[in-house]
């Protein structure tokens, strides 16, 4: 009898052993499977079907504007004891003031000209506080300054406490220039300061009051001796060439 359905649909237990015409269950199938995916329709199911069986993987979407993540930035602080760029090396050091008993850089004193003194209270040299104080006084605004650094070391004659010694020099000539604790169980030789001062000069402090005058660059050195009172020509014409000289920029 004729079975109306066609050919495509017969179940596998309507086809002989060998199938028709004799061939071989898989391969028939396999013929059969091509002929169905032949058709535009069905190509098209199959691949509907795939891409419901297979979802394609979800994209995160981008924008070419977006900003990229912030990443936190820690910045170093300066260090508080960090040398100044600008100060010359020879006044990168830290002293105790005298008059305060606090720590005072002695770079504050970059472009300025600066004579730096070693002093006592019972020195035949010691009325040259009065002139040291007059000439900080003409000058200072023209941008001069005196260093007052006493000393026991020449002759014993700072035997006093730094509280002894300011009181001594406020009261007996009115200092007001800035001055520097005495340096205790060192020489001044062996100061820091002072080492450098030699170096640039050749000649160390041979008794109370040497004078050191510096230039507004911190570079040239010029050295008098005790003896050179603070008035004399010599030291003056010398104070007011370096003053008229430009402030290094």
């Amino acid at each position: 009898m004729h079975d109306p359905r066609p050919r495509a649909f017969l179940t596998r237990s309507q086809f002989i052993p060998g199938g028709p015409q004799g061939r071989p269950w898989p391969a028939f199938a396999a013929i059969m499977l091509a002929a169905v995916l032949a058709t535009p329709d069905s190509r098209a199911e199959v691949a509907a079907r795939g891409s419901e069986a297979s979802p394609a993987p979800v994209l995160a979407a981008t924008s070419p504007s977006a900003e990229p993540p912030k990443v936190a930035v820690r910045v170093a602080a300066p260090s508080p004891g960090a040398p100044d760029a600008g100060c010359p090396p020879l006044f990168r050091h830290t002293l105790n003031s005298l008059q305060t008993g606090q720590p005072q850089s002695l770079c504050q004193y970059s472009g300025k000209v600066v004579l730096i003194v070693n002093t006592a209270s019972h020195c035949g040299y010691t009325n040259q506080y009065a002139g040291l104080e007059a000439l900080y006084r003409k000058y200072k605004d023209r941008g001069f300054v005196v260093l007052g650094f006493p000393s026991n070391d020449y002759g014993a004659q700072e035997p006093g406490s730094n509280k002894e010694i300011a009181e001594f020099c406020r009261t007996t000539y009115g200092v007001q220039f800035p001055m520097f604790e005495k340096t205790a169980g060192t020489r001044l030789a062996a100061h820091p300061l002072y080492s450098e001062l030699v170096a640039k000069t050749g000649q160390a402090p041979q008794w109370n009051f040497h004078k050191y005058l510096v230039d507004r660059s911190g570079r040239r050195v010029e050295s008098f001796g005790s003896a050179v009172e603070p008035g004399q020509r010599a030291l003056v014409s010398t104070i007011e060439r370096m003053l008229a000289d430009k402030p290094p920029a």
